[in-house]
């Protein structure tokens, strides 16, 4: 029995770090636990209708809620597996109370320690095999604090490209390039980098998913907003007369189409054409309407 609930808290175990993997280092980066979270955040948001400030909120308190559930399903784990063998499998420091204390609150303390690599040493593991994993429960929290840092690092710059996009469009829609100035040369060169970036961004929502979950802030920074003009840009780049405009837009209207595509399968499910699924992105992220 022992044995079992030791086995438990190892199943605990490799179900946390099963979703730190899939949602950080998994090709396709689909975290069971972690989606979860940040989707019904997400939801219960605009459900209920929250202001800016609130929606703001939701993309960096998702992430952190999720690193709190990884590093508590991971020192719960642990604590389990120590569980059934506290207090005989371990030797006490002199002079301490530690023993006099709950077997449960023992290991929880443990555990915690030892994922947090602080090495007190007031409790010591005294069997063989208890001697084998507790390193490797600090080598698991020192891998979990690594990977928060890089979960962090990975997410910035993927909004800030999302929204480099956004203001790059907003600034082309102020300055409303005529017929002739898009029919040119130039005017190919700007649609081919359009969709160079869109295409970015499309990687973008594949390897970092939880970065849907931000919210970009006034209109000329979100492209939930701004991604309308740049569809009609490259309406009018296909209507061109210079071959390699019409080229580009087609480049832009398949990489818009292709955008469309990854936010319909992982967040809208609209199941409907480009234009109806940017209605539904740009109603997701609390704009009245994609700007033409």
């Amino acid at each position: 029995m022992e044995w079992l609930v030791s086995l438990l808290g190892g199943g605990l175990v490799m179900f946390g770090l099963r979703d730190l993997f899939h949602t950080l280092w998994h090709p396709t980066r689909h975290g069971g636990l972690s989606r979860l979270v940040m989707t019904a955040l997400w939801r219960l948001t605009r459900r209920f209708r929250a202001g800016r400030r609130v929606v703001g909120l939701v993309g960096p308190l998702s992430m952190v809620t999720v690193v709190a559930m990884w590093a508590g399903t991971v020192i719960i784990g642990w604590a389990v597996v120590y569980w059934p063998h506290m207090p005989e499998s371990f030797a006490f420091s002199p002079g301490s109370e530690a023993a006099q204390e709950p077997a449960l609150l023992d290991s929880l303390y443990l555990s915690l320690v030892t994922v947090a690599t602080l090495g007190l040493g007031d409790i010591a593991p005294g069997e063989a095999w208890l001697r084998l994993i507790s390193p490797l429960e600090a080598l698991v929290g020192f891998a979990l604090l690594t990977a928060t840092v890089s979960w962090v690092l990975e997410i910035y710059p993927a909004l800030t490209r999302r929204r480099v996009l956004a203001i790059r469009l907003a600034l082309l829609r102020d300055s409303d390039p005529t017929t002739a100035q898009l029919d040119s040369t130039a005017g190919a060169l700007l649609l081919d980098s359009l969709a160079t970036e869109v295409v970015r961004v499309r990687i973008d929502f594949t390897q970092y998913a939880e970065a849907y979950y931000f919210h970009d802030g006034e209109d000329h920074s979100s492209l939930a907003a701004m991604v309308g003009y740049a569809a009609a840009l490259a309406e009018r780049g296909q209507a061109a007369r210079r071959p390699e405009v019409r080229l580009a837009g087609d480049l832009l209207t398949g990489a818009l189409a292709d955008l469309a595509a990854i936010l319909d399968q992982r967040f809208l499910h609209t199941g409907g054409p480009p234009a109806e699924v940017f209605a539904a992105y740009a109603t997701d992220h609390g704009r009245d309407r994609v700007q033409p």
